[in-house]
């Protein structure tokens, strides 16, 4: 089936992750230690946190999963509950530290408005909350060229599993193998190909081509690329 929508990773894909989430990250490690340095030094070790580079290593929790997945862990640390109230205060500080940082990579409002030229659908899928991914598109213009904001509180569940897709194919009444999710994971192309889409592997987050091909059925350098891959697609 011919591609009428494309759903896109936020983190990595359109925002770059270092730039956006190294020192958002690290603010709200500080913020939520309240100043406790032992609850600080489980913090920076349970999130793979590299203080001399002050960056996210790749295997960190926070490059693929969501505040649901390493909130638990968080909680713990901080000798708190792990329940909706912490779930959602880590997620407004979150939203706080990461609006202070965004950075996209290349043009997202370009290349979103031109996809929407072209009659595709465009949406977000990410393992970030729905907030934060609506407030990071609004600072960098996107939201007048999106259909959808999935975020992993969306109501159809967080990836890999192929929810999110299949929740957007439905609510647009399309077939999921009309849809092709961008992104930089195993992550993303797990929940597109679970769902029966196309993957499309970018290579602008933490892992390389030989990590991410496998599974892909096509890789490009950069999400500003896709435009050139969709219209060699329609030939």
């Amino acid at each position: 089936m011919p591609i009428r929508a494309i759903l896109f990773d936020k983190d990595g894909t359109l925002v770059d992750f270092h730039l956006t989430w190294s020192a958002a990250a690290y603010a709200a490690m500080l913020r939520l230690s309240a100043g406790n340095e032992e609850k600080m030094a489980r913090l920076v070790e349970i999130n793979d946190y590299d203080l001399k580079s002050h960056r996210i290593r790749p295997t960190s929790v926070l490059v693929a999963q969501s505040s649901a997945d390493y909130g638990v862990t968080w909680a713990r640390a901080l000798g708190q509950t792990a329940d909706d109230a912490f779930f959602a205060q880590m997620d407004r500080i979150f939203i706080e530290e990461g609006l202070k940082h965004v950075t996209p990579i290349g043009d997202p409002p370009w290349l979103l408005s031109t996809l929407k030229a072209k009659g595709y659908l465009t949406g977000i899928c990410t393992n970030d909350s729905e907030a934060g991914a609506r407030a990071h598109c609004e600072k960098l213009g996107l939201l007048p060229w999106l259909d959808a904001v999935l975020g992993y509180d969306s109501g159809h569940g967080r990836k890999p599993d192929p929810g999110p897709v299949l929740g957007f194919a439905a609510a647009f009444g399309i077939s999921p193998e009309e849809v092709a999710l961008v992104g930089d994971s195993t992550h993303d192309l797990h929940a597109v190909k679970a769902a029966g889409g196309t993957a499309i592997a970018v290579l602008s987050g933490f892992a390389g081509r030989e990590e991410l091909a496998p599974h892909a059925d096509h890789v490009i350098d950069s999400v500003m690329d896709l435009p050139a891959l969709l219209e060699a697609l329609e030939r």
